[in-house]
């Protein structure tokens, strides 16, 4: 299980589901992360936190944490 945590600058992957419960899943299905869609990864900070990502056309950063919660496969 790949997580989009663990991809790196420059991976595209596919998000196959989004673990968690409620406000925070909600939180990052309302960021427009969800199930099937295309991820670039275009920056991770030095220690890890933020992640930052376009997705469905604009960039988003996201804590670690939630990275965690999104499991994907390369492209």
């Amino acid at each position: 299980m790949l997580t989009l945590r663990a991809a790196r600058p420059g991976d595209e992957v596919l998000v196959t589901k989004i673990t968690g419960e409620g406000a925070v899943k909600r939180r990052i299905m309302d960021m427009g992360i969800t199930k099937g869609v295309r991820v670039q990864v275009r920056k991770v900070a030095p220690l890890g936190d933020p992640v930052e990502v376009t997705v469905r056309g604009y960039e988003l950063s996201l804590r670690k944490a939630d990275a965690e919660m999104v499991e994907v496969q390369p492209l």
